[in-house]
């Protein structure tokens, strides 16, 4: 059974930078393709990043030269790290592999 815990949120000022952990169990994050979604009360869940074997990486056009996504296979950990943050980066963000979701972790930018 396929688990993963993300951490790693928290209030942070525009122009500021979080990393968000995941934590998986059940699989090999080295071995998968992984990814990171964000959701607000107000959108739809959209992704955000992923990565996939021989670390072929994407991510959406907003987040593009701000967020990098990298994974460390002793950890069995995803990590998103997020740079220059802005108001609208305002999210719950989700770990994501196939059908399985994490519990999600709250990133706020706000003065």
């Amino acid at each position: 059974q396929v688990q993963l815990v993300e951490s790693g949120g928290g209030l942070v000022q525009p122009g500021g930078s979080l990393r968000l952990s995941c934590v998986a169990s059940g699989l090999s994050v080295m071995n998968s393709t992984m990814w990171w979604y964000r959701q607000t009360p107000e959108n739809a869940r959209e992704w955000v990043a992923l990565i996939m074997t021989a670390d072929v990486t994407n991510y959406v056009d907003s987040v593009k030269g701000r967020f990098t996504i990298s994974r460390d296979g002793a950890r069995n950990t995803v990590y998103l790290q997020m740079n220059d943050l802005k108001p609208g980066d305002t999210a719950v963000y989700y770990c994501n592999h196939q059908h399985s979701w994490g519990q999600g972790t709250q990133v706020t930018v706000s003065s």
